[in-house]
């Protein structure tokens, strides 16, 4: 693995579609917070409002969802990204089927991004102690069939044509939460903004000093406690224009 720099030729349109609120900053926070700081144009889609994100059932599912909904546009707005939208899917209910995938394509067709970012679908265990959160592997899935063939391709939902929404075909797309990643983005200098927009999501973290101790503890392997370098991996496709 190479630590890649993007390369990109002027401002991208990037769209980062993902399973829950709090996942583009777990996931990408500080590869987030790098581009905007660049001038490209970061929007993000979730697929649900995160409704069952808490372990007492005396939370009352629609309060969470609003709570973490704006918990979400404060921890955006951190990392210089004010366009988020809800796809209102129920937490832990996602299916990659052609519900799912027309609801996501009819996305990529309006929000017509150079470049698209979800996470691995094939990720079951990220580690040997924990398993990926079904949602996320099924978010990637969607996505990824949302890409190809049905983003591109005319044939796929003609009902999306009769709204006025033309095929679109994505540069690029980025896979975070992976395990066959094959670039590697240097993000030192963004790790604070990338604490800062997940200290946001108060419903999720109760203990804010040990996620920062947990975060912190992610450095790469060749740098130290005291001079850190943080890294935030992908596999990433680039389609033949």
């Amino acid at each position: 693995m190479i630590d890649f720099t993007e390369g990109w030729v002027g401002s991208q349109s990037i769209l980062v579609i993902l399973a829950h609120p709090d996942d583009p900053e777990f996931f990408l926070g500080a590869t987030i917070a790098r581009w905007t700081h660049a001038g490209h144009r970061v929007s993000y889609c979730l697929l649900t409002r995160g409704d069952k994100g808490a372990n007492d059932p005396g939370v009352d599912p629609a309060e969470l969802s609003f709570r973490r909904e704006k918990e979400q546009r404060t921890a955006a707005a951190r990392l210089g990204v004010q366009d988020v939208r809800f796809l209102d899917f129920s937490d832990g209910c996602l299916q990659p089927d052609m519900e799912t995938r027309r609801a996501v394509t009819r996305v990529i067709r309006e929000a017509r991004p150079d470049i698209l970012v979800s996470c691995d679908p094939q990720n079951l265990f990220p580690s040997d102690k924990n398993i990926n959160h079904p949602d996320h592997r099924a978010a990637g899935q969607i996505v990824v069939d949302a890409v190809f063939p049905g983003a591109g391709n005319p044939m796929f939902f003609p009902e999306l044509l009769a709204e006025g929404l033309q095929p679109h075909s994505v540069k690029e797309l980025w896979l975070s939460l992976t395990g066959q990643a094959n670039t590697s983005i240097d993000v030192t200098p963004y790790w604070p903004l990338k604490l800062q927009a997940l200290q946001e999501h108060h419903s999720q973290i109760p203990d804010f000093d040990r996620l920062v101790e947990r975060q912190r503890s992610r450095r790469t392997p060749d740098s130290t406690d005291e001079n850190p370098r943080y890294e935030e991996k992908f596999k990433r496709i680039v389609f033949l224009q």
